[in-house]
């Protein structure tokens, strides 16, 4: 007889103290949709400018002139409650893996003040020298940055 297998525990909201990281991000009138709440489409673009945004700040990513630039290969959201304009987003950050060329950041998109994310998310770089596309190893700059949220 073929047993079912148990089914897998549902994804949670996480609280900030997860994060290690946060930044501010301000909702726009066109990021809401006809059903009243931010677009799932604006979660992903949040996750990109939130470690992005970041990374520039730091001085760890020149994405004009570097020789090495980070590609998406992966990203994913859970959603957990609604978020809207005009709302102040602030988003989570931290790195749950680091490997020699790649990178998973965790994200959690919380409404300002809120204890618990509305979204919790990852999204995973590549990083590739600019010019050949090839995958290379952390600058030590990046890495270095990138371990102060490990």
């Amino acid at each position: 007889m073929n047993v079912p297998a148990a089914p897998a525990s549902r994804p949670q909201a996480l609280p900030r103290d997860h994060y290690r990281v946060f930044r501010s991000i301000g909702t726009r009138w066109m990021d809401n949709d006809v059903y009243g709440h931010v677009n799932n489409v604006v979660y992903y673009s949040w996750f990109d400018t939130a470690v992005n945004a970041w990374l520039i700040e730091q001085g760890a990513l020149d994405i004009h002139a570097g020789g090495v630039i980070g590609l998406v290969i992966e990203t994913q959201c859970n959603y957990f409650a609604p978020l809207a304009f005009p709302q102040t987003i602030e988003a989570g950050l931290r790195v749950a893996h680091l490997g020699s060329s790649s990178v998973r950041y965790e994200v959690g998109l919380f409404a300002q003040g809120e204890p618990l994310a509305a979204a919790c998310g990852h999204f995973i770089h590549v990083y590739v020298d600019r010019e050949t596309r090839r995958p290379v190893p952390l600058p030590d700059k990046l890495k270095a940055t990138l371990q102060t949220i490990t």
